[in-house]
């Protein structure tokens, strides 16, 4: 009774992190709501004003257009906008589902990035997207997980492995270097140089702004504020289109290897088991003996027979003479 009473303070001690854990996520979460609020309300209030004194003065110059007719008007005109067409005269040869366009958005629906630039505007369209969605996003996963845990083994594992043998440093230590200066080069190469190139490409962009629209997307937030590729003066439009695509997945990959790195590193995994619920020894024995493949008695039969082959790939080493008793010599 003991044994099983002191088991199980011992599985639901960490039961008041995990509690900390959830406060403070919910904490985190309220705060963020505060500092958008008290940020982002007066910006909206200022461009309310200053779309009803627009529609006023609209109205008062064009008398024979009522409000209603205009607010009307207004209404098919945002929603047609929300769906990627807009009705402006110079963005009638932009198309939204032309090849390199529909490559984006097929990349962004894989990706759960989903800036809302395009919608689907058929019930086809919206059928497939949902079947496409169903089978691909989960291809996705096993896609970028094959990759990542390919190209991990060569940029974070074997490094690593090196310098701690050939050189003799600690594990540790050499880890959370190797990990810093990863994270550090993939930040130049996919925010920093691409936001450079993305504030001269977008002339409406400005460097905060193509750095916000990178780390946006490659965390597959996705807001849609900003999306490339969009302007309709834009210079070989399709082809910019494919390089962005390539650019984000290119991006997603390296952002998965980077996490990928800092999750192996020891103290990360000692502080994410700090609010994991520990398993009891008697359950991991239960879960072995249940799996075939790791259960007592193969493993047995997997020792037996590595002795066995052990003593055939043995040479044959004749015995020792030994001298008897009588001066004879015993083979």
């Amino acid at each position: 009774m003991l044994p099983s009473c002191a088991r199980l303070v011992a599985r639901h001690g960490p039961a008041w992190r995990f509690g900390l854990l959830v406060l403070g996520y919910l904490l985190y979460l309220l705060f963020g709501a505060v500092v958008f609020s008290s940020v982002e309300l007066p910006a909206e209030d200022l461009l309310r004003r200053e779309l009803r004194e627009l529609k006023r003065r609209f109205v008062a110059e064009h008398a024979c257009l009522s409000e209603a007719q205009l607010e009307g008007f207004l209404a098919r005109v945002l929603r047609a906008s929300d769906a990627g067409v807009s009705a402006l005269s110079n963005a009638s040869d932009t198309w939204n589902w032309d090849f390199a366009s529909a490559l984006f958005f097929a990349s962004t629906v894989l990706s759960t990035t989903g800036y809302g630039h395009a919608v689907p505007l058929s019930d086809g369209g919206k059928a497939f997207c949902i079947i496409y969605s169903v089978i691909g996003i989960p291809f996705t996963l096993l896609f970028l997980t094959a990759v990542v845990q390919r190209i991990i083994v060569y940029v974070t594992r074997r490094p690593v492995l090196y310098f701690h043998i050939r050189w003799g440093f600690s594990k540790q230590i050499v880890a959370i270097i190797h990990a810093v200066i990863l994270g550090f080069v993939t930040v130049s190469c996919f925010f920093f140089i691409p936001a450079a190139v993305f504030s001269v490409l977008e002339e409406d962009w400005n460097f905060l702004e193509s750095f916000y629209f990178c780390f946006i997307s490659l965390s597959t937030i996705g807001l849609g504020d900003y999306v490339p590729g969009e302007g309709y003066n834009q210079k070989f439009r399709e082809l910019y289109k494919l390089g962005i695509t390539c650019y984000l997945l290119l991006g997603l990959i390296a952002m998965l290897v980077v996490l990928e790195t800092f999750c192996e590193l020891h103290e990360l995994k000692k502080f994410r088991k700090m609010f994991y619920v520990k398993k009891d020894k008697e359950e991991d024995q239960v879960h072995i003996v249940e799996h075939d493949q790791l259960s007592f008695s193969s493993i047995s039969d997997q020792a037996a027979s590595m002795k066995d082959d052990q003593k055939v790939n043995e040479p044959f080493v004749s015995p020792q003479p030994t001298l008897n008793c009588d001066g004879s010599i015993n083979n």
